[in-house]
């Protein structure tokens, strides 16, 4: 006879775990918990049936994977959060008694729980902790950016600007950055580290104030696992790098608002540094023993016969197929870079008063260009406004009227434009015409670099060969501005036909200027105005019975769906709601490029 089942012992009800049951296993409060589950990555799970997963209830609640929860019951996180709840209820007896050494003592030996060992569980490579650390460069890029409150001190946000200055220095040392974008939310940035594109967002330099709204505990708990996540990254960049880390900061110059600049980036001394590669070290006594079995293979073989290869796989210690398929970041950087990460070398910029120092430092420093800026944009400027070596100004307001005599000799020996120019440079990977960036000048639309998925908007591609693959009507295609009047004026000369006309108006009807285009080109031709209506009119007709029959033909379609399970049928609508979502995107962006230039 088999084993009788009992409810709840198996299936659903066993695979899955209610958060209070968590709670209560654990031992630990709510809030703690929480923090757990973001540090150590676990999250809710749905369960493909609630009620048998709770167990015949059907009340809301939260479930995690019942393996998550046991796999939490073993982190020493946990214990140290345990043994904090004790430290607190021991201070404030002691403080409540009046024992001032007591307290202490128990101050002094606060138990402190390190985040080290999660940081190696979830990213067992170095790679891995690369291809994560965008939601952490927002993150401390956000905080370092807040003002200081009770919860939010500041320790925390001198640590987050810390850190955002430590890898912009990377950054612009190894000249990684690749696209920029300025909108509304604030700065979008994307380098290529390790062949690997980390994207970021940097807010403007505005006041910044934390919504009552905002749940402050759960961003600093992440913010605590995203710092230690950096520091890892960090050390091990600068380090292959061949930098010291952390870089040195200059107290003085960092006072005087030197931003970037107050930190120094120094080469490892060969010396007294650290490890400059990949190559796993070797201590003294394992070169010894492969000394003496090489001796020893000598010693019983013919001399002609010694490996030479087998001793330089054995100094190396290097196994070529490894090197072939596991690039290293030396191997990496040896290869050859793009030639547009140099684009500003041979230029030098003076940054306007009111243009965004921080930004701009950054882009130009990270194309090699040399920038300056005035004394109230902070101290630290290699140069000053009088410097005959500076080929750009960046200004960002009207051009003022009466220059004097010096000013109107710098204008002559130096190009004036706007941010925008740099930016669009660095998308464009060349220099543009600085005339259409000129001061005081409309500038030209600033399109999004990102767009990597497929079908996905391209701005380069001229708007000419978009309408062509999207724009068939009648094995005619319509060109935009004065080319649609000459398609129309070629096709009235070569049919002189109004029913060809008529034809060309109606598929332009979404279009008034073609529409207009049309009519004018029948005019020309000598047909009257009434005649040409009513064979518009008729061809509309006429292409709405068209699609009434496309509509009627699709039965076939819907009697398809009717014989799908609901599963599949659902899945079928997600997939045409998002061709149909991609498609209306792809529109969305053609029409304004049209209408921008």
């Amino acid at each position: 006879m088999g084993r009788l089942k009992q409810k709840g012992k198996a299936g659903a009800a066993k695979t899955y775990i209610t958060r209070s049951s968590a709670v209560k296993k654990l031992q630990c409060s709510l809030a703690d918990f929480r923090r757990l589950c973001i540090l150590k990555g676990i999250f809710p799970r749905e369960p493909r049936h609630k009620k048998r997963a709770n167990k015949g209830s059907t009340a809301p609640t939260s479930f995690y994977y019942a393996k998550d929860i046991a796999y939490l019951a073993h982190e020493p996180v946990l214990n140290k959060l345990r043994e904090h709840k004790a430290f607190a209820k021991k201070i404030s007896r002691a403080l409540g008694r009046g024992e001032w050494s007591t307290a202490k003592n128990l101050e002094d030996n606060k138990p402190v729980y390190r985040l080290d060992h999660i940081i190696k569980e979830r990213y067992p490579s170095f790679i891995d902790a690369v291809r994560d650390i965008d939601d952490a460069l927002c993150m401390i890029h956000l905080f370092a950016s807040l003002p200081s409150n009770p919860r939010v001190s500041p320790a925390l946000i001198e640590n987050c600007a810390r850190l955002t200055a430590e890898w912009q220095l990377y950054v612009m040392h190894t000249r990684s950055l690749r696209n920029v974008f300025l909108s509304i939310k604030g700065v979008y940035y994307q380098a290529e580290i390790m062949d690997q594109n980390v994207t970021w967002l940097v807010p403007y330099q505005f006041p910044q104030n934390i919504p009552s709204d905002v749940d402050v505990r759960v961003m600093l708990t992440f913010l605590e696992l995203y710092q230690t996540l950096l520091g890892f990254v960090f050390f091990k960049l600068y380090t292959d790098a061949s930098l010291v880390y952390p870089p040195p900061l200059d107290s003085g110059r960092d006072e005087s608002g030197a931003g970037v600049g107050a930190f120094n980036l120094r080469p490892v001394n060969p010396a007294t540094g650290g490890p400059t590669s990949d190559t796993p070290k070797v201590s003294s006594k394992e070169v010894r023993q492969t000394i003496k079995s090489i001796t020893a293979e000598s010693s019983t073989m013919p001399p002609n016969d010694v490996d030479i290869d087998h001793i330089d796989r054995t100094d190396s210690f290097r196994d070529a197929a490894e090197e072939e398929f596991l690039p290293t970041l030396l191997s990496l950087s040896s290869l050859p870079k793009p030639s547009s990460t140099n684009i500003l070398a041979p230029y030098t910029f003076w940054l306007s008063r009111e243009s965004s120092r921080s930004i701009f430092e950054f882009l130009i420093r990270s194309f090699g260009g040399r920038i300056g800026w005035p004394v109230s944009s902070g101290g630290g400027s290699p140069f000053t406004e009088d410097d005959e070596t500076i080929t750009h100004v960046i200004i960002d307001r009207p051009a003022a009227k009466g220059d004097t005599a010096q000013e109107q000799e710098r204008r002559r020996r130096r190009k004036y434009v706007q941010p925008q120019w740099v930016v669009d440079c660095i998308n464009a990977g060349k220099i543009l015409l600085e005339d259409l960036y000129a001061q005081g000048k409309t500038l030209p639309p600033h399109l999004s670099p990102f767009g990597e998925r497929d079908g996905a908007y391209d701005p380069t591609i001229g708007l000419a060969n978009v309408e062509n693959s999207l724009i068939q009507v009648d094995d005619a295609e319509l060109s935009e501005d004065s080319q649609e009047v000459e398609d129309v004026e070629m096709g009235s000369e070569l049919e002189g036909d109004v029913k060809s006309m008529a034809a060309l108006a109606v598929a332009a009807a979404d279009d008034p200027e073609a529409l207009r285009a049309a009519e004018l080109a029948a005019e020309a031709a000598g047909v009257d105005f009434g005649t040409f209506e009513k064979e518009v009119q008729k061809k509309q007709k006429q292409q709405k019975h068209k699609g009434d029959a496309v509509v009627n033909g699709g039965g076939e379609e819907d009697m398809n769906k009717i014989l799908m399970s609901k599963r599949k049928r659902q899945l079928y609508e997600r997939m045409k709601y998002g061709e149909k979502k991609r498609a209306a995107e792809i529109e969305k962006d053609r029409r304004r490029k049209a209408r921008a230039s």
